[in-house]
C-alpha cells in the first residue's frame, strides 16, 4: 500500500512553486485536497505517513508567524523530513547578500523553501532564482496556504464547494485576495464587503472573474456589509490593521467598526452559515467574543486544517525532481 500511495505522489506534477492560487490549474486544488483529507485521517488513525524521508524545508520568515511556521515544521516533521529555521538576521541576506545567490546557494542544500515577507516580488524572484519549490507563506498580496486550507474546511463542513455563498467582510487584504481566487477556482459565489480605499486588488478581483466564466463563480464586491452577508453560506473575517499597518491603526479603526462580525450582522447570513477567521483575532474590533467562540464558528478547525493542508503541499512539491543550477 505505501508503494502504492509514494507512486500515486510522485505522478502529481505541476509548476514549480506555489505563489497564489490564481496560478493553479483546477486539478491540482481538487488533488491537494484529496490529499490533505488522506493525510488527516491517516494521523487520525495513527497511521504513519512519512512521505518525505530525508527532504529538507527551510522557512524564511520576515513576519511573525504561529501557525504558518508551526504547521510547515511540525508537518515536515511528522512527513519523515526535517524543518529548518531560517532567522533573517542569522544570515547574509540581512547583511546585503543578494537573493539571486542566496537562492542558488540554498537549492543546493534544501528540497524546498517557505518564504513569509512583505512585498509580493520577493517570492517571485525567489522562485525565478531557485531550483527548489518555493512556498508563499504570506505577502501583502496573497496568502495561498490559508485559502487553500479554508477550502477544505469548507468542504468538510458542508460537503461541496461549487455554488457555496462566501461572504469577506471588513479589510480587503491578502486573505481576502486570496479566497477571491479560490473562490473563483472552484465555483463559488464570492461576496467583498469592504469600505471604499479598503477594497481587495482590483486586478484580483478582475482575473477572477474571467475564471469565473468557465467555473460559474461570481464575484461581488460591495460596501455594504449587512448585503454582503445576506444569504451567506460562510461569513468570513480577518484582521483590520495586518502587519505592517500599524500606523494606520486609528484610521483603520474608525472606518471599519461599521464591518465588525457580530451577532446581529451573522443574522443576515444563513441559519446553518459557518464562521471563519484566519487568526490570530483583536477580539472586540473585526469580530466579538460571542461570535468567535459561538456555536457557528468553525476557526480551530479552520486553524488544524493548516497543518494538513500545508502537508499536502508540500507532498505534492517536493516529490517533484529538483533541477541543479
Amino acid at each position: 500500500m505505501a508503494g502504492k500511495t509514494q507512486q500515486k505522489v510522485r505522478a502529481l506534477r505541476y509548476a514549480k512553486d506555489l505563489l497564489d492560487v490564481a496560478a493553479m490549474p483546477r486539478k491540482q486544488i481538487d488533488d491537494l485536497l484529496r490529499l490533505a483529507g488522506s493525510l488527516k485521517a491517516k494521523q487520525r488513525q495513527g497511521t504513519p505517513h512519512s512521505l518525505l524521508p530525508g527532504k529538507t524545508l527551510g522557512l524564511l520568515f520576515q513576519k511573525p508567524s504561529t501557525r504558518t511556521r508551526v504547521s510547515f515544521e511540525a508537518g515536515m516533521n511528522q512527513l519523515g523530513g526535517h524543518a529548518l529555521v531560517l532567522p533573517m538576521g542569522d544570515i547574509q541576506l540581512s547583511r546585503g547578500e543578494t537573493v539571486a545567490d542566496t537562492a542558488h546557494v540554498l537549492s543546493r542544500y534544501l528540497d524546498g523553501i517557505v518564504i513569509r515577507t512583505y512585498d509580493h516580488a520577493i517570492v517571485e524572484e525567489w522562485a525565478e532564482e531557485a531550483s527548489m519549490p518555493v512556498i508563499n507563506g504570506l505577502t501583502d498580496h496573497s496568502h495561498p496556504c490559508q485559502a487553500l486550507s479554508d477550502l477544505l474546511t469548507i468542504q468538510e463542513i458542508k460537503g461541496q464547494l461549487k455554488g457555496l455563498s462566501i461572504a469577506y467582510v471588513g479589510d480587503g487584504n491578502n486573505v481576502a485576495n486570496s479566497l477571491i481566487e479560490a473562490g473563483a477556482k472552484m465555483g463559488m459565489r464570492v461576496v467583498v464587503g469592504c469600505p471604499v480605499g479598503y477594497q481587495p486588488d482590483q486586478h484580483v478581483i478582475d482575473q477572477a472573474r474571467i475564471e469565473a466564466e468557465s467555473t460559474g463563480a461570481s464575484i461581488e464586491v460591495l460596501d455594504n456589509p449587512q448585503v454582503a452577508v445576506k444569504e451567506a453560506d460562510v461569513v468570513y473575517t480577518d484582521v483590520w490593521i495586518s502587519m505592517g499597518r500599524e500606523r494606520e491603526q486609528a484610521r483603520r479603526l474608525k472606518t471599519l467598526t461599521p464591518y465588525q462580525l457580530n451577532g446581529r450582522l451573522l443574522q443576515r447570513a444563513k441559519p446553518d452559515a459557518i464562521v471563519m477567521h484566519c487568526l490570530p483575532a483583536h477580539r472586540g474590533e473585526e469580530i466579538t467574543t460571542e461570535v468567535l467562540d459561538g456555536p457557528k464558528s468553525v476557526v480551530i478547525n479552520q486553524a488544524e486544517n493548516r497543518l494538513h493542508m500545508q502537508k499536502a503541499i508540500l507532498v505534492q512539491l517536493l516529490t517533484r525532481k529538483k533541477e541543479v543550477t
